[in-house]
């Protein structure tokens, strides 16, 4: 449409990179390209103003796009076969409505063949671009219909630095204009208008056409990674056809001094957009790709498991044994359960050996690089020690945080952690967390942030005190200087709407929603489901997804479920989904928890109170150690 852009280039292509390519996706400009007027604005519908039509094939595009000087052909087959005098007659008289010959019907053939195989070509190299990009709809749910009548806000795509374009997001937003399709219209051939943005939830944006100032009627929405939103001018550099839609195609006599006006100096996409996007959805991990990962029935080990398909960046493991593939397990590739084959080894960490003495025809192990690098820690002075209390997230039951016990100190700052009062003797329920995770926290964490901490099963005295079991179990609280107190500026509010994993089950992804926030813990619910399959989820983590996820990546999204059916469903699944997770909880306490001034073995702590859900978004301390 426009050709002058800010940090524009005339180079629009969206080729993809290489499927080995690795390498980090650079960042947008902090700016969007600015549109400029410099005249060549194309309109429609009579033909003379910006537009033309091809005197061989009848082809409706921009006149500057067109071949030639006189701009009377859409390419140089057309031009070349209009040369032919024997041919002009019959194409004139087609082209001023009278019947066409049999000569002319059959001379028609070859550009057309021609101009066939072009877009064939074309269309063959979009799908190679947008291979991973392929939309997969969930009958019955709409996350712009349901975001619409209820008003809801989504967490924007900068909250989540794993997902595509999550660090390259720059500054879309609100009042950006592209160029998309034009479904008002009744042409043959698919012609493309300008949209402005008129909400944002995620990838997903609520267009509406240039030309209908206020009216909504027919706003709509779609996925702005998707293949068929470009930036604006893209149909002048591509030959598109640019059409007003017929509902307004009356308001204006002079749709080029319009759009002048309402497009100078407003923001469109980068003009490498379509490109960043393709590049930000390669991904590391190959099928056939062999790794560690966790034991789902025993979590206290590791097992050898192949990668057998990649979406979006989550992968499908089958474990190693599993001769007719059905005993997977789904996680993300930056999982903190996944590892490099020898890691279980080099730490200390229980490992189950495969009956397959060796690899299987077309496995490799997948290079230790890969994987996410947990940060280092030092060691060798105050650390952890075996037998030391803290609070920690069950990993049966992701709803609660309970009572545990360090069970074991591992190399590389890798602990096994037990859930007190629920061990199995031989240890088999153990859990592998990093000192860094931030999946654990110190004695009195719970109380502080007024989150209801779950005590031993069996544990008779209650209302539960950290200081009386410390005392009745002769333990000590692990120091709380041990623990990761990082908090991110993760951009996350109560209330926003979001697809994330249901941990209990890895391979659904489900509609879900914020509902507190306590520093850089999340607590997930997951919508149309009861409170208490509720999830603590770092802010951080792989297994959250912006709004409209699925819809880019072909994942299959698990809509909310329907009233009518929740009341069914939830004693039948949901009692099947805790008879799997193991799930448990303690007995839950009747009163509100009081913020403690006790003295935890010896030292004295006071902690920081703040609201139940605290939205820090900047460095803040959980707890304060006085110094004596």
């Amino acid at each position: 449409m426009f050709d002058g852009y800010d940090s524009c280039s005339e180079d629009t292509s969206s080729s993809s990179s290489s499927d080995e390519s690795e390498e980090e996706v650079a960042p947008l400009p902090s700016s969007l390209p600015i549109i400029k007027n410099n005249g060549q604005v194309y309109t429609y519908p009579d033909g003379k103003s910006g537009m033309a039509t091809c005197e061989m094939c009848g082809m409706v595009g921009v006149r500057d796009a067109f071949y030639s000087k006189t701009k009377r052909f859409c390419s140089v087959s057309c031009s070349r076969s209009y040369s032919s005098n024997s041919k002009k007659a019959s194409i004139l008289a087609r082209l001023q409505g009278k019947p066409p010959t049999k000569k002319s019907k059959v001379l028609q053939k070859q550009p057309l063949v021609a101009k066939l195989a072009a877009y064939a070509q074309y269309q063959a190299t979009l799908q190679n671009q947008a291979k991973t990009k392929a939309a997969v709809p969930v009958e019955g749910f709409s996350w712009g219909n349901y975001i619409n009548s209820n008003s809801f806000t989504a967490a924007p795509v900068t909250c989540f630095k794993h997902a595509p374009m999550g660090t390259c997001w720059g500054d879309i937003a609100e009042g950006v204009r592209v160029e998309v399709p034009n479904t008002d219209c009744s042409l043959p051939t698919k012609v493309f208008w300008i949209a402005g943005i008129v909400k944002l939830a995620g990838y997903n944006a609520l267009l509406r056409y240039e030309g209908f100032e206020n009216d909504s009627s027919l706003d709509f929405w779609c996925n702005i990674c998707g293949s068929d939103i470009h930036p604006v001018g893209w149909c002048a550099t591509s030959g598109k056809p640019l059409v007003p839609p017929r509902t307004i195609q009356h308001k204006y006599t002079n749709w080029k001094a319009f759009l002048v006006k309402r497009l100078t100096g407003a923001k469109t996409l980068p003009p490498d957009f379509s490109q960043k996007v393709s590049e930000s959805m390669q991904y590391p991990f190959k099928t056939s790709m062999r790794v560690e990962v966790v034991d789902k029935t025993h979590l206290c080990r590791t097992r050898v498991a192949v990668v057998e398909s990649v979406i979006g960046g989550r992968l499908r493991l089958v474990y190693e044994e599993s001769e007719d593939k059905s005993d997977d397990f789904w996680c993300h590739m930056y999982s903190p359960l996944i590892h490099h084959i020898g890691w279980s080894r080099s730490i200390g960490h229980r490992f189950k050996r495969s009956d397959i003495t060796k690899k299987q025809d077309g496995h490799f192990d997948a290079p230790p690089h890969l994987f996410m690098k947990v940060k280092e820690v030092d060691a060798a002075g105050e650390w952890f020690k075996e037998g030391m209390k803290l609070e920690a997230i069950d990993p049966l039951n992701l709803s609660a945080i309970c009572v545990a016990t360090v069970r074991k100190v591992l190399a590389d700052g890798y602990l096994m952690i037990g859930i007190d009062g629920s061990e199995a003797a031989d240890g088999s329920d153990w859990f592998c967390y990093h000192a860094t995770s931030p999946s654990i926290f110190p004695v009195g964490f719970c109380e502080i942030n007024m989150i209801e901490l779950t005590p031993p099963r069996g544990y008779a005295k209650l209302p539960f005190k950290w200081f009386d079991y410390l005392r009745e179990t002769d333990s000590i609280a692990a120091p709380v200087k041990l623990f990761n107190k990082e908090v991110p500026n993760h951009g996350f509010h109560v209330g926003m709407k979001l697809e994330a994993v249901d941990l209990m089950e890895p391979r659904l992804v489900c509609v879900a929603t914020v509902t507190r926030i306590i520093h850089r813990l999340l607590r997930i619910h997951f919508d149309g489901w009861e409170d208490e399959y509720d999830q603590w989820v770092d802010c951080e983590s792989p297994d959250l997804y912006p709004v409209g996820w699925c819809q880019l990546t072909g994942y299959q999204l698990q809509p909310p479920a329907p009233q009518s059916s929740r009341d069914s469903q939830s004693s039948s699944s949901k009692q099947k989904k805790k008879a799997k997770s193991q799930q448990y909880k303690g007995q839950k306490k009747m009163t509100s928890l009081q913020l403690k001034e006790e003295l935890l073995d010896g030292e004295e702590y006071s902690f920081l109170q703040g609201t139940s859900d605290q939205e820090s978004n900047g460095s803040a301390s959980y707890y304060i150690k006085q110094e004596p």
